[in-house]
């Protein structure tokens, strides 16, 4: 389990290298929605790899840090990096979106490329870790990288006393913005209802929640790049999300492309389909209203985004 004690920790750590990004309200939809898209890097994930570096003795920041990432995790670790003066390594699947691929190496990551998907990736990240003894930087089997994800739900209690009473919808790949969320909350005697989405083309967490196993889950290729793969085995996230969601659903590629444009022909909010999952479960009547939704990442290719905002107009 992650103490109450960490999340607050994380959040005082933190405090001077991101930003507490803006929640907003859609009256017309009976929505808010918390735009980590404005976050640092983009993402939410800053929040975990930062409190994760951070918290490490000054031993293990200098041997290097090792990480998997379809992008956004990867960013979050140069970033961290950067800050302690500390060298990193990403390694990425050879599908790796180019954008996300080049913001890590500006940060000042070295990119290796794994033929495959994010779990080989993972695997072989891990592996490199420990054999040349460095420092390994998990994207979600963390406690200290959960509980800096969990930060956002303070935020959303603090900032929205009545999202107690609401649902919260986030988006999930390997758990850890979930189950951080979810620790967060649950000290409050009213919690909110939490909701995680997968994208359907790679739902191994779904599977995971609905049926305690991921085996024999196709992972095709998905507009949610920073959802997809197979999730670690013995994850700490496995038992943490399957004790703090209170359901978990699916959306399609259709459903996402449409939430990426919503967001930006409605919010003016440039999403990535990871970003985008939990506003897609509202669209598509997945989840209701009201609901708070987490808007976790924007960094989207941009000639992608210019195709789904054509394909998909709002009427």
């Amino acid at each position: 389990m992650i103490p109450a004690e960490w999340i607050d920790q994380a959040a005082l750590r933190l405090a001077p290298h991101i930003r507490r990004t803006l929640l907003t309200n859609d009256a017309e939809l009976n929505l808010y929605l918390k735009w980590e898209n404005q976050q640092v890097t983009g993402s939410f994930k800053p929040r975990g790899a930062l409190n994760k570096v951070l918290a490490l003795e000054a031993w293990e920041q200098a041997v290097g840090l090792v990480t998997a990432s379809a992008g956004n995790h990867g960013q979050g670790v140069a970033l961290a990096g950067k800050l302690v003066g500390a060298p990193v390594t990403v390694f990425a699947s050879n599908h790796a979106v180019p954008a996300k691929v080049e913001a890590m190496r500006l940060l000042g990551a070295e990119v290796r490329f794994v033929e495959g998907g994010y779990e080989l990736a993972e695997t072989t990240a891990i592996q490199v870790a420990r054999e040349q003894k460095r420092t390994w930087v998990s994207a979600y089997n963390d406690g200290q990288v959960i509980a800096g994800q969990g930060t956002i739900g303070l935020e959303i209690i603090a900032d929205l006393p009545l999202a107690r009473e609401l649902t919260l919808v986030v988006p999930v790949g390997g758990g850890g913005l979930l189950a951080g969320i979810g620790a967060a909350i649950e000290q409050y005697p009213v919690r909110p209802r939490l909701v995680g989405v997968n994208a359907e083309a790679s739902a191994f967490m779904y599977a995971l929640y609905q049926r305690g196993d991921q085996e024999s889950v196709p992972d095709l290729p998905t507009l949610a790049d920073g959802l997809s793969g197979a999730v670690e085995a013995g994850s700490l996230t496995i038992p943490l999300v399957r004790k703090y969601a209170d359901d978990m659903v699916t959306v399609s590629e259709d459903e996402i492309g449409r939430a990426v444009a919503f967001a930006w022909q409605k919010y003016h909010q440039k999403v990535e389909g990871s970003g985008a999952v939990g506003l897609a479960a509202v669209l598509a009547g997945k989840v209701k209203s009201p609901a708070v939704v987490i808007v976790s990442g924007g960094n989207i290719q941009p000639e992608v985004h210019a195709e789904l905002c054509r394909r998909y107009p709002v009427t």
